[in-house]
């Protein structure tokens, strides 16, 4: 699953847009982009995707605060924040946001994608289960009705 999921990456800047997106489709990986907050959250309400990778700082508005949005969209979504503004508080505030990962610029390729691919495998390993865990309890509960059936019926009926 994880070669074909789909990427959003959102950044302000023409070179790291080309770059990524280059990097991530010679992986298999279907990419669009946004250059700002506001067309990444048009984007993700008329499309769907696994991951998106988000610039800190977008003309319109703070990375973080973008995090919060993509989770009402897509909740299940991998987020990633990169950053040319590395620092704890930084680090400490997009993990309080539900960031995935954070990842400092520049950030050197094999660590990205290496990054990216252990967060689709652990999102596809997640709903996997959660499939089964609804699979499961559809079981339970049908058993459940079934019994309680068989308990109502009258004796010598079919």
């Amino acid at each position: 699953m994880t070669g074909n999921a789909k990427i959003l990456i959102i950044d302000d800047d023409p070179t790291i847009l080309e770059t990524l997106t280059a990097a991530l489709e010679s992986e298999g990986y279907s990419v669009d982009t946004a250059n700002n907050g506001e067309e990444a959250i048009n984007m993700s309400f008329s499309h769907f995707y696994n991951a998106a990778i988000v610039d800190w700082r977008l003309p319109d508005i703070e990375g973080t605060k973008l995090l919060g949005k993509l989770k009402e969209t897509t909740p299940k979504m991998v987020k990633l924040i990169l950053t040319g503004y590395p620092s704890m508080q930084n680090a400490i505030e997009a993990v309080n946001k539900h960031a995935d990962a954070f990842l400092l610029k520049p950030v050197a390729i094999t660590t990205l994608l290496a990054e990216i691919k252990k967060l689709l495998q652990m999102q596809q390993e997640t709903n996997h289960y959660s499939q089964e865990k609804v699979a499961e309890f559809i079981e339970t509960r049908t058993k459940q009705v079934l019994e309680a059936n068989a308990t109502k019926r009258p004796a010598g009926s079919k």
